[in-house]
């Protein structure tokens, strides 16, 4: 089976422009393509994860990977799936960040001569000059058409700035700087990306007479139609710093009966041949599935080891055998315990189980905090500084560990 049959037999295409031109580019390895990321974040997260493993694949078949980082873009920000304005970032946290993105994906990605190279649209949208960008770009795109583009649709009720209605010529102009600069004859993104990525093809094809192509990568969406890769604390991160290696492997161990297949068919590279015959598995085994696609996903993120050591951590809580050394793990320090001992509610904010301590006050009132195998019965308990400096084990609701020790 070749690629592009194997995209689309794991469900990761969404819409193409041109699928005959497409298929016969990827297969024979003739495509330069370019994925863009925003650094809207100092760290890359699950809804990045997608298209860095569609990288690596193509990347494997043969075709050359561009990765657009996007240094000038990351000044307006998409307004794609959005209801209200992004906060703007400083030229400083823009690069930064851009500096992480990059660092993060050499795990993911074989960068060289010969291999997938990075580039940043600052190095060209900064130096644009307004009047000639309006001459030479703006002349090219119908504001009828843009206002009917889905990225503006859910934001007109609300109000859409005049800033963010920028994004998409900014878009298309690197799509057209990447063509003629680069050699990129093709553009891959979310499906909410499918307006923009339109307009670059457009302003080629005006441009220069040349074909250029776009493809869109299914979002990954679970069974109740929501996006992926969010918990309560917040975005799942790829950085261990943020969402430590075992807290990455439960995310994935934790997704619904339903969502597992999906996954294992759209995130990981076990082959088609064998996730068929998972799909046979009795369903006693779904735990077996879910364990199969947590320890693939933070292989790939973390490394083997790291993985390994979540799986044994995760045995150890739920299992009653192995390592829980790998356990998100608060260090408090012993000015936070200033009377011999700290009340629980505190603690759980010291440690982010919860955001505010009416939230905390709910868990404990219903019965849903525990800590070293007790449940919390008053909003009154306080732990040692002793036990704190032994580590005790707290329970959020049935699948949510963390300990808490002094430092």
């Amino acid at each position: 089976m070749k690629i592009y049959e194997e995209l689309q037999a794991r469900g990761l295409i969404a819409q193409v422009t041109d699928e005959p031109q497409i298929k016969e580019l990827i297969n024979n390895g003739g495509a330069r393509f370019y994925i863009g990321f925003d650094p809207t974040a100092d760290s890359l997260h699950v809804g990045h994860f997608m298209a860095l493993c569609l990288m690596k694949r193509l990347q494997m078949a043969g075709n050359k990977p561009v990765v657009l980082l996007g240094g000038g873009t990351g000044f307006v920000g998409d307004p794609s799936g959005r209801t209200d304005m992004r906060s703007m970032m400083t030229p400083e946290t823009i690069r930064h960040n851009c500096e992480c993105f990059r660092k993060q994906m050499e795990r993911f990605i074989e960068f060289g001569d010969d291999a997938a190279i990075v580039v940043n649209n600052a190095d060209w949208l900064l130096e644009l000059k307004y009047v000639e960008l309006l001459r030479e770009v703006g002349a090219h795109f119908s504001v009828n058409n843009m206002l009917r583009a889905e990225c503006y649709k859910q934001r007109m009720e609300r109000g859409l700035s005049f800033f963010e209605f920028n994004y998409m010529i900014m878009q298309a102009y690197d799509f057209y700087y990447l063509h003629e600069h680069y050699g990129c004859n093709m553009q891959f993104g979310g499906d909410d990306q499918w307006s923009n990525m339109l307009a670059g093809t457009d302003l080629i094809r005006r441009k220069t007479g040349d074909d250029a192509y776009a493809m869109t990568i299914t979002l990954l969406l679970n069974s109740e139609g929501s996006k992926m890769g969010k918990t309560a604390r917040g975005a799942v991160w790829l950085d261990p710093e943020k969402t430590s290696p075992f807290e990455f492997y439960q995310y994935w161990r934790n997704v619904s009966d339903t969502d597992v297949m999906k996954c294992i068919r759209m995130l990981t590279f076990i082959s088609l041949e064998e996730i068929e015959e998972m799909e046979h598995w009795e369903d006693s085994r779904i735990n077996e599935k879910k364990e199969k696609l947590a320890l693939e996903l933070t292989t790939l993120v973390h490394g083997r080891a790291e993985a390994e050591k979540a799986r044994d951590a995760s045995h150890a809580l739920f299992a009653g055998g192995g390592d829980d050394s790998s356990m998100p793990t608060t260090e408090l320090d012993r000015s936070a315990v200033p009377d011999g001992g700290i009340g629980i509610i505190d603690l759980m904010l010291a440690c982010k189980l919860a955001p505010s301590r009416g939230e905390a006050r709910r868990l404990i009132e219903q019965g849903g905090v525990s800590v070293d195998g007790e449940k919390v019965e008053s909003f009154d308990r306080s732990v040692s500084a002793e036990a704190l400096a032994a580590g005790v084990k707290i329970r959020k609701g049935k699948k949510v560990y963390h300990r808490a020790i002094l430092k």
